[in-house]
């Protein structure tokens, strides 16, 4: 017989991740963003000017889940696509000033996220390490089971 649901860690995180959503949506709804998009801006501020598929690993998607975001996002103002003057195969994306004006009022998520949660930026931090770590080692035994 299986576990309960609330004793299973997949349930616990599935479930902490669509509370999560909730929570941002009503702000990204103010924003004009959706959650993906609002992934892809955080990825352009870690790293700007990367290709669409470099958006895509970052985020472990596909770059055809990608590629109608960037657009749509193109279209809003906030980033623009190039084709790579090295490899014209590559589309690289950059951010506009709207796109890292909209990044700066995206700070509202963490801040409401870190509120709503009765924990501490440093508790916070140590949970998203382990859950990381946890991420990283079912990662690395695909890989394992794949050579």
């Amino acid at each position: 017989m299986p576990l309960p649901l609330d004793n299973q860690l997949c349930f616990t995180l599935y479930a902490t991740s669509m509370t999560i959503n909730r929570t941002y949506k009503p702000m990204l709804d103010e924003m004009g963003i959706t959650y993906p998009q609002y992934l892809v801006l955080n990825a352009l501020s870690e790293a700007d000017g990367i290709s669409v598929g470099s958006i895509a690993h970052r985020l472990a998607l596909e770059s055809s889940t990608i590629t109608p975001l960037v657009k749509r996002m193109e279209q809003a103002g906030l980033l623009t696509r190039q084709r790579s003057q090295t490899d014209e195969r590559q589309v690289q994306v950059d951010l506009t000033p709207a796109g890292r004006k909209l990044l700066v009022r995206c700070n509202c998520l963490n801040e409401t996220l870190i509120e709503r949660s009765g924990m501490t930026l440093a508790e916070l931090d140590a949970l998203n390490r382990q859950i990381q770590t946890l991420r990283d080692a079912l990662n690395s035994g695909e890989t394992a089971d794949v050579a």
